[in-house]
């Protein structure tokens, strides 16, 4: 009797934008550092607290209206790092 694999689980995570869940890979992690700075983690690697997002601008724009990235990073995010993060996006998206 022949043994067949198991197909691996792909780990899911919902964006924070559009409240779709999508292949973790395929979203952006915003991380909270363990020294309280909030980044795009374009590797996906970084130590601290994580919250995703799609690859998408307008996301990141519902994300910021809702709140819902300070909230799950329990943190409350200034405006100008929600404008950095718009910019670093931008530029990453061509």
């Amino acid at each position: 009797m022949e043994q067949r694999a198991k197909p691996r689980k792909i780990p899911e995570r919902q964006c924070l934008g559009c409240n779709s869940h999508r292949p973790k890979k395929e979203l952006l992690r915003v991380v909270r550092t363990p020294e309280g700075e909030i980044l795009l983690d374009f590797t996906g690697k970084r130590s601290g607290r994580g919250a995703y997002i799609c690859r998408d601008v307008e996301c990141l724009k519902k994300a910021r209206k809702s709140g819902r990235i300070g909230r799950s990073l329990d943190v409350t995010v200034p405006e100008e790092v929600f404008d950095r993060m718009e910019s670093e996006l931008r530029d990453n998206e061509q």
